[in-house]
This record gives structure tokens, C-alpha cells and sequence, in this order.
């Protein structure tokens, strides 16, 4: 099922009459493909559950229209749109087992949508079997762990099997071998039913890990709609190459002039596409290389071995920060040592952004 946003946008009204309000849709303009897993990623704030409320109907938008394929939902109340709903917090009925709580759904159908008792039954089976909990629908939820609630949940929002599953930071109550687990099998249920998904968080690394594409948001603004990798490489601008990576990227003061890049006084790329001007210059951690004869030339704090990789953590006078983190190979990591080490920077890991609006500038090395 696609779905498509038009122009939506949500303000909630201030306090009182000398507050403005807040915005937390903003001219909200996106279609999320057919059978397609979207995630929705931004900071704490940024609007994204409201963007999410809103595709359920929990909210209604203060302007703009949703269409679930052809048909305009907009004024639709949530149980008349066919979404199926998984929050942070699993939202089961402690008081009914596991079989009962995936079969509400469809105890609640009225007239020619309500299944019967042995179709009930056999679709609580499927769902129930689809994440892997086949063998505990006899079990109240009190005797189960938080990933096994979390799948019930899931059980619970396709045992209907809704036109678009909507999820809300579901791995939150997780710990973290069982959020890598979880959004594994969110990914496999998701391609298993071809339902439309979207997928709310605050962690880069889930939505990169398991969504089809990603729309990066901040303050109710979409600043970037693309694949995970694209995203990643290509950044539209500074807020967007700082959100995603891990470690994240490291953001330098710098200035290009006459067709050098310089991170502070170190000329480290030679360039063209850019006019002379004051710049962020931002290297992922993977970027660095390490080189004896390299330009930038940093201070030397440590090495955390990682194994596969170290980390070579460094000082530079021009640095938006406090440490540097780079990635090497781990074999390189016996070639760091004394006070101070030298990198050359890979122009593809390498990005220059605006000073004044932090969009991204292109550039071609030389």
C-alpha cells in the first residue's frame, strides 16, 4: 500500500494566549513506496512520532492530506485506516495469554470483517509462528522476557494484517543484544508480508540497518530522503553528516583558498568547485589515513584497539570538538606512537560545508 503525504503539517497551540506554539510537522511532503520499509530518524523533538500519529490518525494534521493508495484517510478515525500499531512500550493486557492478546484485534472486527472462531484461530497461529512464539501462546505476558512481549506486539498489529504497520521506537525497552535480534526479525516479518512499514527512531544505526530508505528530520523538517548508504556518503548537509555514523563524523574549522582545502593552517586537499571562502570541513573516521609525510599532522592521545580496527584518537587545534576518533586497520595500529602522528584524508570520506547554512558544498579534487 503506498502512502503519500501532501504538504502535511501539525502545530499544537502554546500554553496561553502570548504563546506562539509549536510546529512539529512542517510542510511534511513524502511518498513511502509500496511494500517498502521507511525509517523515520531524526533527534528527540524533531517531530517524528507526531509524523507517525499523524499516518495512524491518533492526530489530525492541522493542514495538508494522507492518501493510502487512492483513498484520502485524512478524516478517517484510526480504526477505519488499517494500520496496525507497535509502541515503545509492548501495550499488552497483562490479564489475557499470549493467544488472547494476539486475537483482539480481530474480536473487535464488526460485521462481514469478523472472522470466524476457527479463522481467528488459524490466523493467530500464522502471526504467532511468523515471530516465532508458536509455542507460548499458553503463557501470560508476565512470564515472558521484553523481547518475547515485543514480538507479541508484533503478533498483534499483522494478525489483522493491516494495509501499513507503523512502528514506534520499538526496541527502546531493550537491551542490546536483544534490539540487534529484534530488528533482524522486524526486517524478515517486513518482507515476509510485504506490508508497508514505517519505522520511528532515534537510532541511526537501526534505520540504517533495516530500512529500505530513511528520512532524516529535524524540528518538524525533512532535510534528507534517500537510501541508508547514500545518505551516509552523500549528505545534503552539516546537521545530516553529524546525525549518522558511529562514531560520528569528525567536523573541522577550515577555509578554501586559492583552490586548497585547508583544515586550519594545514592545506590537505587540493581542489576546485569552490570559491574561496571560510568552511566546516567534516572527515568520517574512516577517512584518515595514517601517513608519515601526511599534511594534517595531529596531537596523539591513544589507540583502542577494536579489534578488526583500531582507533587512533588525536587533538587538532582546528577541530569542532574534543578528541578526534580515526579508523585504521588494526595492523597499522603498531606504527602509532610518540607525541604527535600524521594523516592524508580520502577525498571521497571527505566533506566541506557552508559556514553560513551548513549546506553541503561539491567539490572535485584536483
Amino acid at each position: 500500500m503506498k502512502v503519500v503525504l501532501k504538504n502535511l503539517t501539525k502545530k499544537f497551540p502554546g500554553r496561553d494566549r502570548k504563546s506562539e506554539g509549536v510546529t512539529a510537522v512542517n510542510n511534511f511532503c513524502f511518498e513511502i513506496p509500496d511494500g517498502k520499509l521507511i525509517g523515520l530518524l531524526g533527534p528527540s523533538g524533531c517531530g517524528k512520532s507526531t509524523a507517525l500519529n499523524l499516518i495512524s490518525g491518533l492526530l489530525k494534521p492541522t493542514e495538508g492530506r494522507i492518501f493510502f493508495g487512492n483513498d484520502d484517510v485524512t478524516d478517517l478515525p484510526p480504526e477505519l485506516r488499517g494500520v496496525g500499531l507497535v509502541f515503545q512500550n509492548y501495550a499488552l493486557y497483562p490479564h489475557l495469554t499470549v493467544r488472547e492478546n494476539i486475537r483482539f484485534p480481530l474480536e473487535n472486527l464488526k460485521g462481514d470483517d469478523r472472522p470466524s472462531k476457527e479463522e481467528m484461530e488459524r490466523r493467530v497461529q500464522e502471526a504467532a509462528k511468523l515471530v516465532q512464539i508458536e509455542k507460548l501462546l499458553d503463557r501470560k505476558p508476565s512470564e515472558m522476557s521484553g523481547g518475547q512481549q515485543q514480538r507479541v506486539a508484533i503478533a498483534r498489529a499483522v494478525v489483522k494484517m493491516p494495509r501499513v504497520l507503523l512502528l514506534d521506537e520499538p526496541l527502546s525497552n531493550l537491551d542490546a543484544r536483544l534490539r540487534l535480534q529484534t530488528r533482524e526479525e522486524i526486517r524478515r516479518i517486513q518482507r515476509e508480508t510485504g506490508i508497508t512499514t514505517v519505522f520511528v527512531t532515534h537510532d541511526q544505526e537501526e534505520a540504517m540497518s533495516i530500512s529500505d530508505l530513511i528520512v532524516v528530520m529535524k524540528d518538524g523538517v525533512i532535510h534528507q530522503i534517500d537510501k541508508p548508504q547514500t545518505v551516509y556518503d552523500d549528505p545534503a548537509n552539516l546537521f545530516v553528516a553529524r546525525f549518522l555514523g558511529t562514531p560520528p563524523i569528525d567536523v573541522f574549522d577550515g577555509r578554501v583558498e586559492s583552490g586548497w582545502l585547508y583544515i586550519g593552517d594545514d592545506a590537505v586537499l587540493s581542489i576546485q568547485g569552490v570559491s574561496d571562502r571560510p568552511v566546516w570541513v567534516g572527515v568520517r573516521p574512516e577517512g584518515f589515513a595514517l601517513d608519515p609525510n601526511g599534511p594534517l599532522e595531529c596531537g596523539l592521545v591513544g589507540v583502542e584497539v577494536m579489534g578488526r580496527d583500531s582507533t587512533v584518537i588525536a587533538t587538532h587545534p582546528a577541530f569542532d570538538g574534543v578528541n578526534i576518533r580515526a579508523i585504521i586497520p588494526a595492523e597499522q595500529a603498531k606504527d602509532v606512537g610518540g607525541g604527535r602522528v600524521r594523516f592524508s584524508v580520502k577525498p571521497f570520506k571527505t566533506h566541506i560545508f557552508d559556514r553560513a547554512d551548513e549546506s553541503r558544498l561539491r567539490f572535485e579534487v584536483k
